[in-house]
């Protein structure tokens, strides 16, 4: 009975768990707890991103530098994101709010995504000057010989021609007014059949702003009923935004995509 009593003694006190075995569980608890908060934290800023889609609600102001003109704009109406950033570059393109010519905000999110609204968006791509002329100024010396003769009253005071045929201009059609100041207006536009066939860019426009820059700006066909506030609003918008460039940047460039050119 003795020995018998000796050989089971010390496996009644032994402890049921070990102490390895509780650190071992507790570090595994404590990692999946860290684990959690990160995961949790990684997918709270993630969906941040995902739910922005692109754009940027900051107010930051860079200071983007274009051949001899510097631009000082809101990093939220710079569309494309490896744009938003300062220093010398080739181009930069915004989107606007119209008629508040504002940048990208959460609370305006669906005018900017939902493309069943009512065209609510101008496009501006600013880049350096390649042409003497502006838009205005290639009518008569280059858009007049491509034109049909016949004309046709458009919206507000503006008078339609058509591109003839073959002309590289197919299906667009030139749009002009003459102002008070005495400076012509116009724009090419691919009308649709059906007013709500529209997009939000199908007029196009260019002018010269600044020391030497070309803004080709993009809008909806339903919003030719605003074309000189909206001209006069692009033109005031980077008119002044822009000052003269620091010499010593002016002649260094970064490359940027591009997206569409103006003829």
């Amino acid at each position: 009975m003795q020995s018998e009593t000796a050989e089971t003694g010390p496996h009644e006190h032994a402890p049921l768990i070990s102490m390895r075995f509780l650190v071992i569980a507790t570090c595994l608890v404590f990692f999946l707890a860290i684990a959690s908060t990160a995961i949790s934290y990684a997918g709270r800023i993630y969906g941040e991103q995902l739910s922005l889609a692109g754009h940027s609600e900051s107010r930051e102001i860079l200071a983007i530098t274009i051949g001899r003109d510097q631009l000082s704009l809101p990093t939220n109406a710079i569309r494309f994101e490896q744009q938003r950033v300062s220093g010398p570059a080739e181009q930069v393109d915004l989107y606007l709010l119209w008629p508040e010519m504002t940048g990208y905000d959460k609370s305006l999110r669906r005018r900017f995504d939902d493309l069943s609204q009512e065209p609510s968006l101008i496009f501006l791509q600013i880049s350096q000057s390649t042409m003497s002329r502006d838009m205005s100024g290639r009518v008569s010396a280059i858009y007049a010989h491509l034109l049909e003769p016949q004309s046709d009253p458009g919206p507000s005071g503006l008078t339609l021609r058509r591109f003839k045929p073959g002309a590289g201009f197919d299906g667009e059609a030139l749009l002009t007014a003459s102002r008070i100041a005495g400076d012509a207006y116009a724009v090419r536009c691919l009308l649709p059949v059906k007013a709500s066939q529209a997009t939000d860019g199908d007029c196009q426009r260019d002018i010269h702003v600044g020391e030497d820059l070309t803004v080709l700006y993009r809008f909806s066909s339903r919003r030719l009923g605003d074309w000189a506030k909206i001209d006069e609003a692009v033109r005031n918008y980077v008119g002044t935004r822009a000052t003269p460039a620091p010499s010593e940047t002016s002649h260094k460039m970064r490359p940027i995509p591009s997206t569409k050119s103006s003829s």
